[in-house]
């Protein structure tokens, strides 16, 4: 066995849901041994001692550090031991080279020492762990929600006349809530019972699902106003919002070490597509796409409430600029201030003096609204710090000041 006080190691992790598979290079890469370890507590005390058995470790490089790896990962770090987060092999390597699991793990190695794999992995142990686990139990609720409203509705497309007479025109809530209190009586051989009895209960399902999501949301919002309750402060940032992209970057925020890390990990950092005369980029493929759906949700808010983003748009169309290509550009920009709010948090500006100034001053909102070129509803959702938009508070307040000042002189 090598001298362990010359040697610098590498260990590669191919993990798996009842046993891993350990492989331990020189940091040079030549290889010193693999074994298979089990996937419990004693078994990863095993891969410590095992690996610090052949020389200093320098990183170990583990497959799937959030799933079969994460307990593993959580094992490591408390052994003041560095984590990188390997991608599984590549699929053209292993039709060429076979696959087993000692070449994944040996296949890990390679990635650390080529510097191919450099992620860090996410902490496990915080309140957006919280969020991750009260996310998927949402986003399941909702799509077992989708599918009740969908199999009400195709039954009753084809369910006797009687029944659909007695649900006609009525919207989803209604309908829900008069299919629910229905009391169907007679024999299971009736298609009339049978139908309806069927309807009740999934209208139950749909209220049952429809009060898991509501407690879900409470307790993501819950989580939200004890750890990041500025987030949601940015106009079209709520609670699905946040909670996604707050769940994408992990409890551990150094992992993201800056803007444009954090755009190609929500999937909007732009990607060359120029060829001969033609320059220009286009939307990217990579990066977490729940993130960017939520990124694209705040953008659509955006261009239909906020004025900075319509005068964007309306400026940008006059260029000749395409749709996609405008989202495109608000996607980075909404990444750009959004990671600077995760990771730096700035309050919006007060508010509370606006409307008692405006009201002290006899102005109505049709008068404010025609001095600052916007809706009256608009600047009444400002006053009640329903929506934020720093550039106009400020505007705002100077024009109410400039009014007060000829009545206080």
């Amino acid at each position: 066995m090598p001298d362990k006080e010359e040697v610098r190691v590498i260990v590669g992790v191919d993990t798996h849901a009842d046993t891993h598979h350990v492989a331990v290079v020189t940091e040079h890469g030549r290889p010193l041994a693999d074994r298979e370890f089990v996937a419990t507590g004693s078994g990863y005390r095993k891969i410590v001692e095992f690996a610090r058995s052949y020389g200093e470790v320098v990183a170990f490089g583990v497959e799937c550090t959030g799933t079969y790896g994460a307990a593993l990962t959580k094992v490591l770090r408390s052994e003041g031991l560095s984590v990188v987060e390997v991608n599984r092999p590549n699929r053209q390597q292993r039709r060429l080279r076979g696959k087993s699991d000692p070449l994944d793990a040996y296949d890990a190695t390679e990635s650390v020492l080529a510097e191919r794999c450099t992620a860090v992995p996410k902490d496990k142990d915080g309140p957006v762990e919280c969020m991750g686990v009260l996310r998927a139990s949402r986003s399941s609720a909702m799509k077992a929600r989708t599918a009740a409203i969908n199999q009400i509705k195709d039954l009753l497309v084809s369910s006797p006349e009687v029944i659909r007479e007695k649900y006609r025109g009525m919207v989803t809530a209604a309908m829900i809530a008069a299919m629910s209190r229905a009391r169907p009586a007679g024999h299971h051989a009736d298609p009339v019972h049978v139908t309806a009895w069927t309807l009740k209960k999934l209208a139950c399902r749909y209220q049952s699902l429809t009060e898991e999501i509501t407690e879900a949301d409470s307790a993501l919002k819950e989580i939200l106003d004890a750890y990041a309750p500025l987030l949601c402060d940015l106009p079209g940032v709520g609670v699905e919002v946040a909670s996604q992209l707050l769940v994408t970057v992990g409890d551990n925020l150094e992992r993201v070490g800056s803007e444009a890390q954090f755009a190609a990990l929500v999937g909007v950092a732009p990607v060359p597509a120029s060829s001969g005369k033609t320059s220009r980029h286009r939307l990217s493929r990579g990066g977490d796409r729940n993130a960017n759906k939520a990124l694209h949700h705040v953008v659509l808010v955006r261009m239909g409430s906020d004025p900075r983003t319509k005068a964007y748009v309306a400026k940008r169309t006059l260029e000749g600029k395409g749709k996609r290509e405008i989202m495109r550009r608000l996607k980075r920009y909404v990444a750009r201030e959004l990671f600077r709010q995760i990771m730096n948090p700035v309050p919006a500006p007060s508010i509370a003096d606006l409307r008692p100034l405006r009201q002290e001053l006899g102005l109505t909102l049709q008068n404010a609204a025609e001095h600052l070129h916007q809706w009256p509803s608009y600047l009444s959702r400002l006053e009640r710090g329903q929506t934020r938009n720093d550039s106009l508070i400020s505007a705002y307040r100077r024009w109410l000041e400039e009014q007060a000042a000829p009545a206080r002189g």
